[in-house]
């Protein structure tokens, strides 16, 4: 049975970040505040481009939709990158505010 990529991922979550290791190695980060407003802002997602291809930024995302769900939080993405994940994927677009 073949090892899946997910299997070395690990993300942890800071004050005002995600940070993503690969292979307990920093791969990548997802910055943003949560607002008095009950909206999760999303302002940079960034992955070393040593870890690029791997779908890392997607996982970063990811985690903090959920994070945003499980809080009962809206979604206002700064990051162009973290808007195109979330509009793409069905169960995350309507977290998004306009």
């Amino acid at each position: 049975m073949a090892t899946q990529n997910y299997d070395m991922i690990n993300i942890e979550q800071n004050d005002k970040t995600f940070d993503l290791f690969y292979d307990a190695e920093k791969a990548g980060f997802l910055e943003y505040n949560k607002n008095k407003e009950g909206i999760l802002e999303i302002t940079h997602t960034e992955v070393d481009p040593e870890f690029g291809g791997k779908g890392l930024g997607t996982e970063l995302v990811k985690a903090a939709v959920e994070d945003a769900q499980k809080n009962n939080l809206k979604i206002n993405s700064l990051c162009p990158y973290a808007k195109k994940v979330i509009e793409k994927t069905p169960e995350f677009k309507d977290l998004l505010v306009e």
